[in-house]
């Protein structure tokens, strides 16, 4: 079990991991050893997630959500097989947390009297501004 916060954990049977080749330094190790990590998460089919944070961890994931609702995480910061496996699985579940917490609500609010009045202040000073730009018109 991957726990994640107090009331959320998912199995490690959910999560799938990839072993690639990475660029970067690395020497000829970069050409023998596949180090980076794509860790797949099925987002859609986790029954593990609540459905509202299931919802929002898909419009957080952006570009590394597929069509089918697969996170897709690409880790290959470090030159370590083990490094990167830990680094997507901590950034899998940052994101989990993320989606955790819940928006704060907005709540509407109207102008002060102060900052209307010196928002009209403004636009007064300002439209003398433009007034005196323009030509003078003299009349006989």
């Amino acid at each position: 079990m991957i726990y994640i916060t107090k009331d959320i954990s998912i199995d490690e049977k959910e999560v799938q991991e990839e072993f690639v080749r990475s660029s970067g330094p690395g020497g000829q190790n970069v050409n023998k050893v596949s180090t980076a990590v794509q860790l797949r998460f099925d987002v859609k089919q986790s029954p593990s997630l609540p459905v509202e944070v299931r919802k929002r961890l898909m419009r957080i994931a952006g570009k590394r959500m597929t069509s089918e609702g697969i996170l897709i995480i690409d880790a290959r910061r470090f030159r370590h097989q083990e490094r990167n496996r830990q680094d997507a699985l901590n950034r899998l579940m940052e994101l989990i947390r993320q989606a955790a917490r819940k928006p704060k609500i907005r709540h509407k609010t109207k102008p002060t009297l102060a900052s209307r009045l010196k928002r009209q202040e403004a636009k007064r000073r300002h439209a003398e501004k433009k007034r005196f730009r323009r030509p003078v018109r003299y009349s006989d």
